[in-house]
């Protein structure tokens, strides 16, 4: 269990970091133009588009709380968030935010495909993404339990 752990705490921030970097989705429009935008990309260019608010609610569910989510996590597995920390109380505040990102990613590809706009096709960015989601699930039930064994 505990070898489980340290492969989710690795790959758990790798998979983040490589999920948005790389592209997250390919939308193709008339076959000549196609654009694949990674979720660092997303944020930047509603930014720049005008729209700040929304940059910044997509950056901080996104981004800065996945990230937060993948410390305190981390701490909680080696020991130094335990009983009423500021970590214990934040995380699973953080943890209903997991996967809410894919899903929302997931119905603008099927929005996209049903609606005649584009053709959309999932990116390896998007896999990544769901795949630190599900590693960090992992990694926070499995330091949960870890939490109430005796130490070695």
């Amino acid at each position: 269990m505990r070898l489980t752990l340290a492969i989710a705490l690795v790959l758990a921030p790798l998979f983040f970091g490589l999920g948005i970097v790389l592209p997250l989705m390919r939308f193709e429009t008339l076959y000549f133009f196609d654009t694949s935008p990674s979720l660092l990309e997303v944020v930047a260019t509603l930014w720049n588009g005008g729209d700040p608010a929304l940059a910044i609610v997509v950056g901080l569910v996104s981004v800065l709380f996945p990230v937060v989510k993948l410390v305190a996590i981390s701490a909680e597995a080696v020991g130094l968030a335990r009983g009423s920390g500021l970590a214990m109380r934040v995380l699973p505040h953080l943890s209903r935010w997991s996967l809410m990102d894919v899903v929302l990613v997931a119905l603008v590809i099927v929005a996209a495909k049903t609606g005649g706009i584009a053709q959309a096709f999932s990116q390896p960015g998007l896999w990544f993404y769901a795949g630190s989601a599900l590693l960090a699930a992992l990694a926070h039930g499995l330091a949960g339990r870890l939490r109430h064994l005796p130490r070695p």
